[in-house]
């Protein structure tokens, strides 16, 4: 690995603030609480996260160091990647099935959603937890149900939507030849009302919200085509959605992955947008909330358009490095990665009505993890070089906040994210000074700070 050379360092500003015997995982985005006081965190087992075998959600006081556990499951369900709204003490994060049993036991189609809100009055602290998405598993659906498991959950930039990723536990167990293949979506939760479901199955629940499916995937995508079998890695375009070209706005839209098929016949992954309407109650072409032999559909209005278009070039598609594209608060950029023609992972830009783009960083080594833009859309904050560093969004100059990990601290490369002001960014350090070696929060100050 190529680092940043000794003569590019800067004065730096690095604290490690936990130090529990405990791993500490942060989600791609929105962990800091929105006063920017507090760090929100899971603690399943293993470095990368893989395993979900955790019980608690925690905050950790970044002043202080002080650590509180926010969620405990019960029931032998297991808890994990946690993100916070950017207006309230309100957090969202998967919540594995309760009592697991040989035919429910933990899936990317047995989860949900749980939102948990802290409420402080006279009478003390208490924490409100309600599930987020409704499941109801036998027809004829409920409109605002869906049929399987959430996962990856956000807050839109003004906290009132939720976004996540999908799977169908419908179709994952069809027997029937004809079913539509599991596929991953992306979905929304909208807050209009509670979604009440039959007990018609003992794993249906009620839902605080209308969650849909905004995507849409193909069993068997035609070559060459814009249609994709698989969508992934979402992100909100905007804090207020983007401004369209002919000056209006587009309020909700998110920007995602989707797997595309070469001409030829290469699965490649490409950057997409979906541009979501004000009202996603109306079904579509198909039912919103699907047959036994199909997907739930997007709502009518829903837009999906293709960005990028990269089967072509030396190495086609975004990557290697997995990450989430993220869009500028202003909603006219998304970055996202993908290789140069040497193979090197470089920062790319985009605009949600441009079909060009731009490469940002022209480095001479990788960019190594998922990243983050900065409350003013001037930076980028990501592990390159292995530093943690920020990028300049006008020059592409990258600019370590920390020095370079050896052995012993390697960077994770799951999280790089800003606090609310922009002063400063959290990630992970491994920790070889405690037994299993877990995963510690660091923060460094940025530029702004």
């Amino acid at each position: 690995m190529t680092t940043i050379p000794h003569a590019d360092r800067r004065r730096f500003s690095e604290r490690q603030i936990t130090f529990g015997s405990s791993n500490h995982l942060l989600t791609n985005i929105n962990v800091w609480s929105y006063d920017g006081r507090w760090i929100y965190y899971d603690v399943r087992s293993d470095a990368a996260g893989s395993l979900f075998d955790g019980n608690r959600i925690e905050r950790v006081h970044v002043e202080s160091g002080r650590v509180e556990v926010v969620y405990e499951a019960k029931d032998a369900a297991n808890v994990g990647v946690v993100t916070a709204s950017p207006i309230d003490d309100r957090i969202v994060f998967i919540h594995g099935p309760e009592n697991p049993s040989e035919d429910w036991m933990y899936a990317a189609w047995h989860r949900r959603g749980v939102i948990v809100e802290r409420k402080h009055d006279s009478a003390g602290t208490n924490y409100l937890v309600a599930t987020l998405d409704a499941r109801d598993l036998v027809p004829p659906y409920t409109p605002g149900a869906l049929r399987g498991g959430t996962h990856v959950h956000v807050f839109s930039g003004d906290g009132r939507w939720v976004s996540f990723t999908y799977e169908d536990h419908v179709l994952a167990t069809s027997t029937a030849a004809e079913a539509d293949a599991n596929q991953r979506n992306v979905g929304v939760s909208v807050p209009i009302g509670q979604v009440r479901v039959p007990a018609t199955h003992p794993r249906n629940h009620d839902g605080s919200m209308f969650s849909v499916l905004v995507t849409q995937t193909f069993n068997a995508p035609l070559p060459g085509s814009d249609q994709i079998n698989r969508a992934y890695s979402d992100a909100w375009i905007g804090n207020n959605g983007y401004v369209r070209r002919d000056g209006s706005r587009q309020m909700r839209a998110l920007a995602f992955i989707g797997d595309v098929v070469s001409d030829r016949g290469h699965t490649v992954p490409e950057l997409f947008v979906v541009d979501i309407p004000d009202d996603v109650t109306v079904d579509g072409d198909s039912p919103l909330c699907g047959t036994p032999l199909t997907r739930p559909a997007p709502p009518r209005g829903t837009v999906q358009r293709r960005l990028t278009f990269t089967t072509e070039r030396k190495f086609p598609g975004l990557g290697p490095v997995r990450h989430w594209p993220r869009s500028s608060p202003d909603g006219s950029k998304i970055a996202f990665l993908m290789r140069d023609d040497a193979g090197r992972t470089q920062l790319w830009l985009a605009s949600p009505t441009e079909s060009t783009i731009r490469q940002l960083t022209h480095n001479d080594f990788s960019i190594e993890s998922a990243f983050s833009f900065r409350c003013d859309g001037n930076a980028i904050a990501c592990v390159a070089g292995g530093c943690v560093c920020e990028v300049d969004i006008a020059t592409g100059t990258t600019t370590p906040l920390t020095p370079p990990a050896d052995a012993t601290n390697a960077l994770r490369p799951e999280a790089v994210v800003y606090s609310p002001d922009g002063t400063q960014v959290a990630y992970l350090r491994r920790d070889d000074s405690v037994d299993g070696t877990p995963n510690q929060i660091f923060v460094a100050k940025t530029q702004l700070g």
